[in-house]
């Protein structure tokens, strides 16, 4: 039997063939890493990634000696791509696992002790569909009350679950004494898994959750509408060329087989994401022609009720009345939709004619949107209409000059006109001019969502710039964390984004989490933050007249104090003595503490403070200027950090609630061990590291170098206008 690194061999060969997905690589990867106690490598493909996928693996080979990279001259998709891994491959078994699914928990060292038991030829684990909305499925196989190991024949109900490579972990040597090469193109699975199964004497089934099942919103082949989809007859058609009728119950499992044949067929006809109507009687026809060509002697098992109906169908050729029978079902399911959506539409009337003004100002928004775009108007809006800044200003800024010929304006609340810098044209939210800009704007531009009432014309380019680097998650990932969920409809989040033509990011990183967060149809702009170009172009005379504008001299420390919000935590403010902290920093030390944007909403801002070199500058106007005139920046989670960490100046992580914020709210990574500097957990940690200069220390610059390499190496002075020349002048 087996023994899970009994001669220092490996137990299991992960083959993960990776094409273009940066956004979930690291995930998946992870989960094959987590478990140290099982010897496993890693063979990663990498099928010629154009998106960052690459990058991703180097580091972990760098960091992991289980992981081996092997780059492929070519794309040549995911079956040749697993050919090439099993090449390399020493394990004593085989797990093929697709770089956008991930394990279970501890499912590696269940799989070793189960071979350690039994000594199968193939083990096979359970698996749940993980949709992009956070559904989450269970498959529909019934592991429980099966032989704990068996052959084929001996329980041919294994020929119904799911044909794929990742459920099944392949003893090595019987998958390559059967001498099968995966194809290229899709469907490739369906051979693979029925020559492993006819051939292994000895199978198990492992009744455990063993692999998360992506289901992506966006970029899943079978999802893709095209002619690729035909490549399931070739591969069906491999399972019965290469069929061995000499083998112990041959005549049962030819007939299974074929009923399961055709059942794949029928789902992959009746899915209206992967035919388009031009395709669907031809493919119908090949359907038929499949069904005589191997049909078995004698017949098969005909399933009841409606799917016998279909089975007749196709074996008969009839087309015509498949189609009829489809369309009749929609039209019921159509017509008890459109009875449910009167019912809410006869509410919704009744909420309107309460609204009032409102109602009337959403009427000529419509009729507005019924006039042409103008081709030179781009409309302009951050932080909830709350004034002019961040990345959106800069980009305005930067179009003036290099795109003259479009006309930029701003929307702001009322209560904000008066932060305007002179000579800005805007309008005011809400009224009627907002409503005509908003419906006749080519170009819309905003470090947040519109409003979900806003329509997405044809021929309007929307620009989401965001407004920070995502420490916290965002999205739908934010599903996993219910505890910090402010707005729980994700649905509605995907269909603002849906909106977005361009995604701006300041560095991969972000590139990655906005992908996983936002899985919608926009193209990325990896540029760097346009609103940090003023940052990477600060001089010292720049920074000196910031300083004297704040009232700060000459020589004098200037410690910056800027905390985030805790949306699960409504009005908590991280432990902080403001006298403590300005007289660790040196006896002329200034502390400027900056509340966090949503101070407004009541409950958050912290108490005022009256006290000698500490001010509150959360009005401020700028926060660009408060990063120049720092010489320290102290915050927690906010997205401050790779904003200042351009300035490459010493960033002090302050982070008391650590581990209850990453796992109520959820973090993409951990700051406390790859900080920007130093950190402290304690306030009393706080005051040690300004009062000894440990901020300064070589570990802390050494921390701050490497994390300004992962994050600011974009930030050059030119992201507002690499931004401008695509977006204005495309």
């Amino acid at each position: 039997m087996a023994q899970p690194g009994g001669d220092g061999s490996r137990l299991i060969s992960f083959i993960v063939p990776v094409y273009n997905v940066r956004s979930y690589l690291r995930q998946c990867l992870d989960s094959v890493l987590a478990d140290r106690s099982v010897p496993i490598e890693v063979i990663a493909v990498d099928d010629r990634s154009t998106d960052g996928s690459a990058e991703i693996l180097a580091e972990y080979a760098a960091r992991d000696p289980r992981v081996t990279v092997l780059t492929l001259e070519r794309n040549g998709g995911q079956g040749p791509a697993r050919n090439r891994g099993l090449e390399l491959a020493t394990g004593d078994y085989v797990w093929f696992v697709d770089s956008d699914d991930w394990l279970a928990d501890g499912i590696v060292a269940a799989v070793a002790a189960r071979i350690a038991h039994l000594d199968p030829d193939v083990v096979i684990v359970d698996h749940m569909r993980a949709h992009w909305d956070g559904r989450v499925d269970p498959s529909l196989n019934r592991f429980a009350a099966t032989p704990e190991v068996f052959a084929l024949h001996e329980w041919p109900r294994a020929i119904e679950i799911l044909h794929t490579p990742w459920n099944k972990i392949v003893r090595r040597s019987l998958l390559l004494a059967t001498g099968f090469q995966f194809r290229a193109g899709w469907y490739e699975d369906i051979p693979f898994t029925y020559r492993v199964l006819m051939a292994a004497d000895r199978i198990t089934l492992l009744d455990r959750i063993g692999v998360h099942y992506r289901q992506r919103r966006i970029g899943a082949a079978t999802r893709t509408v095209c002619e690729g989809h035909f490549a399931i007859f070739t591969n069906w058609s491999e399972v019965f060329d290469t069929f061995d009728d000499g083998r112990p119950g041959a005549a049962l499992l030819r007939k299974l087989l074929f009923r399961r044949m055709i059942w794949h067929f029928l789902v992959v006809r009746g899915n209206e994401d992967r035919l388009p109507d031009e395709l669907r009687a031809r493919f119908f026809a090949e359907m038929t022609v499949h069904y005589h060509r191997y049909l078995p002697h004698g017949g098969y098992p005909v399933p009841g009720g409606m799917e016998g109906v279909k089975h007749r169908l196709v074996a008969g050729g009839r087309h015509r009345t498949f189609q009829a029978l489809r369309f009749g079902f929609r039209r019921a399911r159509d017509a008890r939709a459109t009875g449910e959506v009167a019912v809410r539409a006869g509410r919704r009337g009744k909420r309107v004619a309460r609204l009032g003004r409102a109602a009337v100002l959403r009427a000529y928004y419509h009729a507005e949107l019924r006039r042409p775009l103008d081709p030179t108007l781009a409309l302009y809006a951050a932080y909830w209409y709350r004034g002019y800044a961040c990345n959106p200003a800069a980009i305005y800024e930067t179009a003036k000059d290099l795109a003259p010929g479009i006309r930029g304006v701003w929307v702001v609340r009322r209560d904000k006109v008066h932060t305007l810098p002179a000579g800005v044209p805007y309008v005011v939210a809400g009224t009627r001019p907002y409503f005509r800009a908003l419906a006749q704007a080519t170009y819309l531009v905003n470090n947040v969502n519109w409003p979900n009432y806003v329509v997405k014309r044809l021929g309007s380019t929307h620009v989401m710039t965001h407004h920070g680097t995502p420490l916290k998650v965002m999205g739908i990932d934010q599903q996993q964390y219910p505890g910090g969920v402010q707005d729980a409809d994700f649905a509605g989040q995907l269909r603002r984004a849906d909106r977005w033509d361009y995604s701006v990011t300041a560095n991969a990183f972000t590139t990655q989490m906005w992908e996983r967060a936002y899985p919608c149809r926009y193209r990325t702009l990896e540029t760097g933050y346009p609103r940090n170009d003023r940052l990477a172009r600060a001089t010292a005379d720049e920074v000196a007249r910031v300083r004297a504008e704040l009232g700060i001299e000459p020589g004098q420390r200037v410690v910056l104090y800027a905390a985030t919000h805790r949306e699960h935590l409504p009005g908590y403010h991280p432990p902080f003595d403001p006298e403590r902290v300005r007289a660790a920093a040196g006896p002329d030390a200034v502390l400027l503490m900056r509340s966090h944007y949503f101070r407004d909403r009541a409950g958050t801002a912290p108490d005022p403070v009256d006290l000698p070199g500490v001010r509150d500058v959360s009005a401020h106007p700028s926060v660009e200027d408060l990063y120049l005139a720092a010489d320290v920046l102290v915050t927690d989670y906010s997205s401050v950090m790779f904003d200042y960490a351009v300035l490459d100046r010493p960033i002090i992580i302050y982070a008391p609630d650590w581990e209850a914020y990453r796992m109520i709210r959820g973090v993409y990574f951990d700051i406390v061990a790859e900080p920007p500097g130093a950190v402290a957990l304690t306030l009393d940690d706080l005051v040690d590291t300004l009062r000894t200069g440990a901020f300064e220390s070589d570990a802390a610059t050494k921390a701050r170098t490497e994390f300004r390499h992962r994050f600011t190496a974009l930030e050059d002075g030119r992201s507002a206008e690499r931004v401008v020349t695509t977006v204005f002048r495309a």
